[in-house]
């Protein structure tokens, strides 16, 4: 776990929300899936499109947060066709979150 790229990626209120609602998926986004092929065990992420209608900003800047985010380690992506879901990377989060805990 990179803690200093985990914190330059967080000190950005658009990427901040973006963690925010991917940790409720279902409260923040539409129903996702679409184009999810039968039997597909990928469940749970958002894809690109989604994200960048509400976060209400272009879609190159979305895939450059997304892409900042998932190099830290706080995403996980799955390219599915020719969409991408993405969803939170649950245990570098935990692992974040017990670091700032016994350091901070």
């Amino acid at each position: 776990m990179n803690t200093l790229e985990i914190y330059k990626a967080l000190a950005n209120e658009i990427r901040l929300n973006i963690m925010e609602w991917l940790k409720e998926p279902e409260k923040h986004f539409p129903p996702q899936g679409l184009h999810l092929p039968d039997g597909s065990t990928w469940t749970g992420g958002v894809c690109v499109g989604s994200i960048q209608e509400k976060a209400g900003i272009s879609q190159s800047t979305v895939s450059h947060y997304l892409d900042i985010l998932q190099r830290a380690g706080l995403l996980k992506a799955a390219r599915i066709g020719k969409w991408t879901y993405y969803q939170r990377n649950e245990e570098t989060i935990r692992e974040f979150g017990e670091y700032v805990k016994s350091n901070l």
